[in-house]
């Protein structure tokens, strides 16, 4: 609807006698309704001239919008600034919001702004809504717009969205009896230390039946108070639901909150907190936020369980269902992070007895290895690799084959039980049966379809003149976009391997310095040194592009031109994974499956920029190199980037932002009032969703199961992070951001293929780190099939092949190859000796050692899946508790209709009777020709009482028991008479 110069002028009330009394922020200035939304919008004003009204108001008058009528003595002193014939009614006055005379001058597009935000102002007002807003006595500065929903309004919406509420009738769980009841006891009993102190925890036995709300059955509902009886996040939904389809005429039709934000008309909009989350009072008298900050957000409630429906009733289920699987999945990390441990220091303590290791420190063996580089590099003895030989076997030994295995049913079994916990979630929160919202366009592709039907209103101007409307944007549309988007990730993809090819490099040329240096000291730690300070420099560049391909992934994303924004969250979530995949995992598979793979043999070796030779495993193997690299990058990604990353950036940006508003702040410092929870919200940075929350624990999960067989302790290391991690992610929540909207989810959405597709893909990784990593197969092989004694006794001599050292290249042969008298080498592989007729083929135990390995492979691939599906099939993913509590509350619901259609009927055959023995000559009525269900009334015709003025009604409505008793709160037009309540 477009707005008139003469429809400018909006109710004004002027504040009440005692506003001291204003819940602390929470309420509007009469005390007595509640904030559910806040608008913000900058005030820009460019000429210093008051209007006249202005000035002669005073610093504490409030502007309040409203669509309804408040009592006289709330505007007693406003009302007499009514102008003289001014038709106005009691306890209302009238603002000028367009210019005032003239005196204040403004840019158009200011202007511009402020036409919009009548306009949607007006419509919320018209959806039923009412408005407060302070006086613009500032020439800059924020601007706040508080919004409150009525009774009607929420009892309509809450219809509309089909919100579940309880009823009165409710009914004890079913406890156990025996043996599992005496156990259920006990382990409550020891589990109570562990639980938050939350208020009316007590009461979790007695469950209350809900259903969808009804404005025709408020007479079922276990309504004490009408204020309370949606809480604080509900009404926030509901009002946002309003802002979200409140149409803008004057934008082209623009739909929702989220356009005009995107286009500048407000800067932000919120609902508010509970309050300040520290506890000055009771504690008794703790609102929810001071809960959760005391019972969930501190680093000292380490030990405790979350809160979890506290967190969903104050945040949403989308968020609670985040920090409920978070929980899972910590709490599962116990007892892999107790394996792990077991399976280490079996490494540990069987390190003095693994007798590869003992060969390889053994000098009177005296294994000459052939040199690491050319020319420069001398012969080496293998034992000075002895300290990397020991520390290999406490990763690669018999126990990781068993924990691979375990941590490939473990998450398996993590899943499962997320599945069960999420359908318990669902049951207890009311989540089951709910239906998607509709979602509203994004605004860009809003803006993109408004473009594209002036393009065709402009090329088709002299032709028809009936066409349809453009509906939607098609693939041609995105076009460019998905051109982009491919080439962009295949940039990235080249770029992170060239990355890993500059660590390569790096790792090459360093070791042949080392190699060279005359330090003994320094050649026997080369592989380590090479290994440790690459890592590092991998962990830099991982951190570095983590961030660029962040941004790019959004930026990709937006170049499709998703059209709602699931859609958007859901190719945000695939780009963002995959290239940060990539990202973390690239130099891991490179020293997992390709280093020393391409390495060649001595007298025949493969050439970086023709001077530097591919650089090989070490004679223990890769999988300490691998171990290395794994930890360091997965330690150092949740030291800095979970955890510095998020506690530092926020308060450098929260300084930021004080140091901007710091000199405006201090010059109206003296006019200003205390700051109001509207205030203190917009300082706190906003909600940008869950996408990065989720992300970290999704990479750190692949660190934990793709490559935990080359590291047993990546679980611990895990659990000690998350367990910082809920806290420091609950007190950001809680005290760092703005309270974000209450979202409804049934479950984690996309993360869970996520992380069920990582489940899978992880049996394969750890089946290859067995078998082509470490030297596990090796071992079985030679033990069974080439041990003489069966024992492990000369494995490593059967490892090394021979060569002649005659057969170097010009110019690679060490310099004082003629003065050492060594005339046969040894390097780690399986070829044929220099005598033989095939010299450095393959030998016969490459070939048996390739067939076990592959082998292994489609073994434990079976094997693993096998066991996975048995776990599967054994848990199912709805507890048997659920299902029977299901099936009662169903039956307990259906009694509850069923007798009140019983009730209605007896009711109605009373009226009947009583209408007949008064007025026996009378003509017996009809049931159809009652009010309400049995009511054959068009919708226009009056069906209203002598109090309610025989007015039209909106809709007919059904008639309900509360229309024959009086034992039941009145309904919302008694409570109210002249407020307006406007149908959607």
């Amino acid at each position: 609807m477009q707005i008139s110069p003469s429809e400018d002028k909006l109710p004004v009330v002027g504040p009440p006698s005692s506003p001291q009394d204003s819940g602390e922020g929470l309420y509007f200035h009469d005390g007595r309704r509640k904030v559910d939304y806040v608008l913000v919008f900058h005030q820009r004003r460019h000429g210093s001239i008051r209007s006249r009204a202005s000035t002669s108001i005073s610093h504490d008058r409030l502007s309040i919008v409203s669509n309804g009528n408040f009592p006289p003595s709330v505007g007693s002193d406003a009302a007499a600034s009514v102008p003289a014939g001014e038709a106005a009614r009691v306890g209302e006055v009238f603002m000028e919001l367009g210019d005032a005379g003239g005196n204040e001058l403004t840019e158009p597009a200011d202007h511009e702004m402020r036409l919009i935000r009548q306009e949607f102002e007006a419509n919320l007002l018209e959806a039923g809504l009412e408005i407060e807003r302070d006086r613009e006595l500032k020439n800059h500065g924020p601007s706040f717009t508080r919004l409150h929903a009525p009774w009607p309004v929420l009892c309509r919406e809450a219809e509309f969205l089909k919100i579940k509420v309880p009823t009165k009738t409710s009914y004890e769980l079913k406890e156990e009896s025996g043996f599992g009841s005496s156990m259920s006891t006990v382990w409550r009993k020891m589990n109570h230390p562990f639980q938050p102190k939350v208020p009316h925890q007590d009461q979790e036995r007695t469950k209350f039946l809900t259903h969808c709300f009804s404005r025709d059955k408020l007479h079922l509902y276990n309504i004490r108070s009408k204020e309370a009886f949606f809480d604080n996040a509900t009404r926030g939904r509901i009002v946002y639901e309003i802002l979200r389809r409140t149409v803008c005429v004057r934008t082209c039709q623009t739909i929702g909150i989220s356009t005009l934000i995107a286009k500048g008309v407000y800067d932000a909009a919120f609902p508010l907190h509970d309050g300040d989350y520290k506890v000055i009072g009771h504690l008794e008298e703790r609102s929810d936020r001071q809960v959760l900050h005391d019972e969930w957000a501190r680093y000292s409630a380490f030990y405790k369980y979350q809160p979890i429906d506290l967190v969903r009733k104050y945040f949403g289920e989308k968020i609670g269902l985040y920090f409920a699987w978070l929980g899972v999945y910590t709490q599962l990390l116990i007892p892999a992070s107790i394996v792990g441990i077991i399976v280490f220091c079996y490494g540990v303590a069987t390190v003095d007895t693994d007798i590869p290791s003992l060969e390889m420190c053994d000098d009177r063996l005296n294994f000459t290895m052939c040199p690491l580089c050319d020319g420069a590099c001398d012969f080496w003895q293998l034992s000075t690799a002895c300290g990397t030989a020991r520390a290999s076997h406490l990763f690669d030994n018999p126990a990781t084959v068993f924990f691979a295995i375990f941590m490939s049913l473990w998450a398996v079994l993590f899943l499962e039980h997320w599945k069960r916990r999420q359908i318990s979630l669902s049951f207890s929160w009311d989540l089951t049966g709910i239906e998607d919202d509709e979602e509203h366009p994004r605004p860009k592709y809003e803006t993109i379809l408004l473009q594209k039907r002036q393009r065709k209103q402009k090329n088709k101007k002299k032709k028809k003149k009936n066409e349809a409307a453009i509906e939607k944007l098609t693939w041609k549309d995105r076009l460019p976009g998905y051109l982009i988007n491919v080439s962009s990730i295949l940039f990235m993809f080249a770029l992170t391997f060239s990355a890993v090819f500059g660590v390569i490099v790096y790792r090459i040329t360093v070791s042949a310095l080392m190699a060279m240096s005359p330090d003994p000291e320094t050649k026997s730690n080369v592989r380590v040194t090479v290994t440790a300070t690459a890592v590092i420099i991998n962990l830099v560049v991982i951190l570095i592009l983590d961030e660029i391909y962040g941004a790019v992934a959004l930026w990709l994303t937006e170049l499709e031109i998703p059209k709602t924004e699931t859609n958007f969250e859901e190719r945000l979530i695939l780009k963002a994974f995959l290239l940060k995949f990539m990202n973390a995992y690239a130099p891991i598979f490179y020293v997992a499956f390709f280093k020393g793979r391409f390495a060649g043999r001595p007298g025949n070796y493969v050439y970086v920029f023709n001077d530097y030779r591919m650089e090989e495993c070490a004679p223990g193997g890769c999988l300490i190199e691998l171990c290395i690299q794994l930890s360091i990058i997965m330690l150092g990604k949740q030291l800095i980037q979970n955890n510095i990353f998020e506690i530092g950036i926020p308060k450098l940006k929260k300084l930021a932002r004080a140091l901007k508003d710091k000199g405006p702040a201090e010059k109206e410092l003296e006019e200003e009032r205390p700051p109001q929870q509207w205030n203190l919200d917009y300082a706190l940075a906003p909600f940008e969703g869950l996408t990065p929350e989720y992300m970290e624990m999704i990479i750190q999960f692949g660190f934990v199961s793709l490559f935990v067989a080359s590291f047993p302790l990546a679980p611990l290391f895990a659990l000690l992070n998350n367990v910082i991690e809920i806290r420091l992610d609950a007190k950001k929540f809680v005290t760092e951001l703005r309270r974000p909207v209450a979202v409804r989810a049934k479950d984690i959405g996309i993360w869970y293929n996520i992380l069920s597709g990582m489940g899978k893909f992880s049996v394969i990784i750890n089946a290859f780190v067995i078998s082509f990593t470490s030297d596990f197969i090796p071992r079985l092989v030679y033990q069974y099939m080439f041990s003489q004694t069966g024992t492990m006794h000369g494995f490593i001599d059967h490892t090394l092949s021979h060569f002649n050292v005659s057969n170097f290249k010009p110019g690679t042969a060490p310099h004082n190859l003629e003065q050492g008298g060594i005339t046969v080498c040894r390097y780690k592989d399986y070829r044929e000796p220099p005598w033989s007729s095939d010299a450095y083929t393959f030998s016969k135990q490459y070939w048996c050692v390739l067939a076990a390995r592959l082998a292994f492979v489609i073994l434990f691939q079976n094997l693993v899946m096998f066991l996975s599906l048995i776990v599967a099939w054994g848990i199912p993913d709805v507890p048997k508790t659920i299902v029977e509590q299901f099936k009662r509350e169903k039956k307990l619901l259906v009694d509850v209709f069923l007798r009140e259609e019983k009730e209605k009927f007896q009711l109605i055959q009373s009226l009947f009777s009583k209408d007949n023995t008064l007025h026996p000559g009378r003509h017996t009525l009809h049931p159809s020709h009652l009010p309400g269900r049995f009511s054959t009334l068009p919708s226009g015709q009056t069906q209203g009482g002598p109090g309610e003025g025989g007015g039209p009604r909106a809709r007919s409505r059904a008639a309900s028991f509360s229309q024959f008793t009086g034992n039941v709160p009145a309904s919302p037009r008694s409570e109210n008479e002249n407020s307006r309540h406007t149908m959607v």
